[in-house]
């Protein structure tokens, strides 16, 4: 059993509107990368977000009492404060410089998703632009996963990933936001190990694992390849949701 992650090469700068079937389809032909049944391509969070046009001007953005009041405790600035609460459900932890929130599509992350880096708007001063999370990541990577199926006669899977930090160790890894024909969650209970023991309690997060490979050959700076291309998945194909990865609030130990 192999699995191969390829990024695809030359794929172009998106802007709000961008059809990224069309893109993804287009620049695999170039690259000559073939797409099979079974396939998976994992696109970074942020050309999703842009081709839906979730770019946010500070200078636009209304500043509450409430934000103002926690970027003084944050010591970050009270628009992109602003910007987080609007996309988040709750705040559950801060400090000097670090707020995490339970964002609205029901994961737990920091600043509710809203980056700066790889972000450049469509006027002003580029220091002024944020990109927010997609609206549905699910819905978004069905209708590009529907497109592509369309055009080549396909079954593959489409996820879109994002870099979020963990709660028990340092640093940032690949996690998905959102998924289509990918299982997210692989229960393995009943199963049997090496001896005949049937597991008990392993479900494996293979939408996650997934990322966390394909984060690795994305890169994270100036690399240019937000889209990798899947084979050799070890797990079949079904439809999924990225609520089989999020664990309920009454579960979780740490809130």
């Amino acid at each position: 059993m192999k699995l191969e992650l390829t990024p695809v090469p030359g794929f172009p700068l998106i802007k709000p509107g961008d059809d990224l079937a069309e893109i993804i389809i287009n620049t695999c032909e170039k690259a000559q990368i073939g797409i099979q049944d079974g396939d998976i391509f994992v696109l970074a969070q942020k050309i999703v977000s842009k081709s839906e046009g979730r770019l946010v001007n500070l200078n636009d953005v209304a500043v509450t009492e409430d934000a103002v009041n926690l970027a003084e405790k944050t010591g970050k600035d009270p628009r992109i404060v602003a910007l987080v609460l609007s996309e988040s459900r709750k705040v559950l932890r801060y400090r000097t410089n670090v707020l995490i929130v339970e964002h609205k599509l029901g994961f737990v992350c920091a600043n509710a998703g809203i980056d700066h880096s790889n972000v450049h708007g469509m006027k002003g001063n580029p220091d002024d632009w944020m990109l927010l999370l997609p609206v549905d990541p699910d819905g978004s990577a069905d209708k590009i996963r529907t497109k592509i199926e369309a055009r080549k006669g396909v079954r593959i899977g489409i996820m879109i990933i994002d870099s979020h930090g963990r709660a028990w160790r340092n640093g940032t890894l690949g996690t998905v936001i959102g998924l289509s024909g990918v299982p997210g969650l692989v229960d393995l209970r009943g199963q049997p190990d090496l001896f005949g023991f049937k597991l008990k309690i392993t479900q494996v997060a293979a939408g996650d694992e997934l990322a966390a490979g394909a984060s690795l050959v994305m890169g994270q700076a100036a690399e240019g390849t937000p889209v990798v291309h899947a084979r050799g998945f070890p797990y079949a194909l079904r439809e999924a949701s990225l609520n089989e990865l999020i664990r309920p609030e009454q579960e979780d130990l740490f809130r």
